[in-house]
């Protein structure tokens, strides 16, 4: 069996990490017959060093063996150039099974390709899988959500990470068979991560010992921020309005925040610069986007993170850390029901009491059902047996009928 792992921008490579070496563990343990061929494709949606190649090396990613190398651009046109470049791709390798994760445009675009693409007379295709399957904001208005949508239902597998995706589905009218109940494979790489993570020289870059040598004494109170929805970064009265909310945070806490390069833009674009400061003890702090290890080191000691980042509030529900998510809704409801994670909105008063509630400490958590590191076996040995399955269904198929003739144009 030949399976086309697909990877496009940071997100995904978190979530694809430990089903390469669940595919790995899986070859080791079994004959040659059985072996699954690995093709690890990046699209490259997100391209530079600190967005793309650094996440790779510090999570053990191998090379990919295809790179797409599609770069930046708007949905239609970054959608569009990687249907194209995708499809010469599947044409050549001719998998058995395309795997593609999360919500980013390269999910749906290599979904689509796949659904469309038959190599035989028979009709045969490769199957899609889907992992992170089901999670729904119910706004329209996030092109994430437009991307969940359409790959869910173009999929034959689907992996959801929470019971609220397996829900979601069914209502959608998606056959239940399809749908597997597996954990979060993002949580299976912060698992493995951890101890790596703890041994990140951050805090010392950014002075966040308590001492000045850094050989005890824990760290300085801290907190984490991000932004990078359009729907956040891109208008300035709703930017404006989350680093007013923050402004109290930033007295008694530095705030890091680690800015993608286009939030960076927006802020000379809209002249918000005097929001940002360089002192250490206060204010917050403009950084360059980081790397797996030490964002998940700041993560873990943080005293709060703000969020808008779906995958965030995941991690910081797994690490019990205090969440303000800055969104008037999740399509994770598992990081608030049982997680860390509060929605604020962006209206500056809502976003200042949820910061004091949380640095209080009331809120009760638990860590979700299946989030034990164990969810990319889960995904690897259902994909065995169902794609045995459904070889044997096809061939069973094909003998009773004979060949399957394909419509011009369909």
């Amino acid at each position: 069996m030949k399976i086309m792992v697909v990877v496009g921008a940071r997100p995904n490579f978190m979530k694809a990490a430990p089903v390469v070496f669940a595919i790995h563990d899986h070859n080791a343990k079994t004959s040659a017959a059985e072996k699954i061929q690995l093709v690890l494709v990046h699209t490259g949606q997100h391209y530079d060093e600190a967005m793309s190649g650094s996440f790779f090396s510090d999570l053990g990613l191998p090379k990919p063996d295809v790179h797409l190398e599609v770069g930046s651009g708007s949905h239609a046109v970054q959608t569009a150039e990687i249907m194209r470049r995708f499809e010469t791709v599947v044409l050549e390798e001719k998998p058995d099974l395309v795997l593609v994760f999360g919500d980013v445009n390269s999910t749906v675009a290599c979904a689509l390709v796949t659904s469309k693409m038959s190599f035989d007379s028979n009709g045969k295709r490769p199957l899609i899988a889907h992992v992170e399957a089901g999670l729904r904001s119910f706004d329209r208005a996030m092109p994430e959500e437009i991307n969940r949508v359409i790959t869910d239902h173009l999929s034959d597998l689907l992996f959801v990470t929470e019971e609220s995706g397996r829900e979601n589905l069914r209502h959608e009218g998606i056959a239940p068979e399809k749908i597997h109940f597996v954990g979060n494979t993002m949580i299976d790489s912060l698992l493995a991560s951890q101890e790596k993570a703890e041994r990140s020289t951050i805090h010392e870059q950014f002075g966040l010992r308590n001492n000045a040598n850094g050989s005890s004494g824990g760290f300085r109170r801290y907190a984490l921020l991000t932004l990078h929805r359009p729907s956040n970064v891109d208008d300035r009265e709703t930017f404006l309005s989350i680093l007013q909310g923050l402004d109290e945070l930033s007295k008694s806490h530095p705030i890091l925040f680690s800015a993608h390069p286009r939030t960076r833009k927006r802020i000379s674009e809209f002249g918000l610069d005097h929001f940002f400061s360089s002192n250490q003890e206060f204010g917050i702090r403009l950084l360059e986007p980081l790397g797996y290890l030490d964002f998940l080191c700041l993560t873990k000691n943080a005293s709060l993170v703000v969020t808008d980042s779906g995958g965030i509030q995941e991690e910081t529900t797994c690490l019990r850390v205090p969440c303000v998510t800055v969104r008037e809704n999740t399509e994770r409801p598992v990081t608030v029901t049982h997680g860390t994670n509060v929605i604020a909105g962006t209206n500056s008063g809502n976003i200042r009491r949820a910061v004091a509630d949380q640095l209080r400490g009331q809120k009760q958590s638990s860590i979700p059902e299946k989030w034990d590191g164990h969810a990319a076996e889960r995904i690897v040995k259902t994909i065995v047996q169902e794609f045995q399955q459904s070889e044997s269904r096809f061939n069973s198929r094909k003998a009773s009928f004979g060949a399957i003739p394909v419509a011009n144009g369909r």
